[in-house]
């Protein structure tokens, strides 16, 4: 058997995924990215009281959004420290949300079980995702909404995730996450399924670019590994290379950093 044909080890990738969503503290760049959650829960049009599940949940973003507008939130992420982060934000709104450790391709949820699933940055970087699709299909009872916000594979997390690519190759047989952030993959992962999409902007707002890769290589786990596991000459081109893209992608004036990222806002009715 050839190396192009040998079966991908989803589980030893999730292993690996999983440590170095760990590194770092994700939270610090998560509690950022808020409104996002924000927007995703009036793109559903939730429901008070609705049963929602927020899948890779991460500190909570889309979880808090769905608790303010009092859902029934149940928030899963397979990092425990990022679920933690999320428990803090909600016992200091004073929001009641239910925590658990989960495994977005294997959600431990009866079938039907949610009016609504959401994701937002969290779902795409699955490995399997023919299977985390179907899980969030699972979860939902028929007629509910799955709402998910992905990076384009051409906006500036896009252009950053081929860059560390290029210095830190993913493990083979896996496709980009940012793959979820295309109508044509999304058509083919939620077949059958009502799909609309469109493309929104989150603004990166920072003191300047270091300002902006210190916060990243240290607290976002993909760039701290990618970093941690590259030598000083690689580490240093690695570095040149994303101050590089900030300063090409920067709208700001006076020194400081607005980076403008694109992502597509999902809204899928289950049939």
């Amino acid at each position: 058997m050839s190396v192009a044909t040998l079966p991908v080890d989803y589980t030893a990738i999730k292993q690996r995924q999983q440590a170095v969503w760990t590194a770092g503290d994700y939270g610090i760049i998560g509690t950022t990215l808020q409104i996002v959650g924000e927007r995703l829960c009036e793109a559903v049009d939730m429901n008070a009281g609705s049963s929602v599940l927020d899948v890779a949940a991460g500190n909570g973003n889309a979880t808090l959004a769905a608790a303010r507008r009092f859902a029934r939130v149940t928030s899963t992420d397979y990092v425990g420290a990022h679920l933690d982060r999320g428990k803090e934000r909600a016992a200091a709104d004073r929001l009641a949300v239910d925590f658990q450790v989960a495994d977005a391709e294997a959600l431990p949820f009866a079938d039907g079980a949610f009016d609504v699933a959401l994701s937002t940055f969290g779902v795409m970087f699955t490995p399997n995702q023919e299977k985390a699709a179907a899980e969030l299909v699972r979860v939902v009872r028929k007629g509910g909404k799955i709402g998910l916000a992905n990076w384009t594979p051409d906006g500036f997390i896009g252009r950053l995730l081929k860059i560390v690519g290029s210095y830190v190759p993913p493990p083979p047989g896996i496709k980009p996450p940012t793959l979820w952030g295309t109508a044509a993959r999304l058509e083919e992962l939620f077949r059958g399924h009502d799909i609309s999409s469109s493309v929104q902007i989150f603004t990166f707002r920072y003191e300047s670019a270091e300002h902006w890769l210190e916060v990243f290589r240290t607290c976002y786990g993909p760039a701290n590994r990618a970093f941690a596991a590259l030598d000083g000459e690689k580490a240093a081109g690695l570095e040149a290379d994303i101050l590089d893209l900030l300063e090409r992608s920067n709208w700001g004036r006076g020194g400081s950093l607005i980076v403008p990222g694109e992502y597509l806002e999902v809204v899928i009715a289950r049939s």
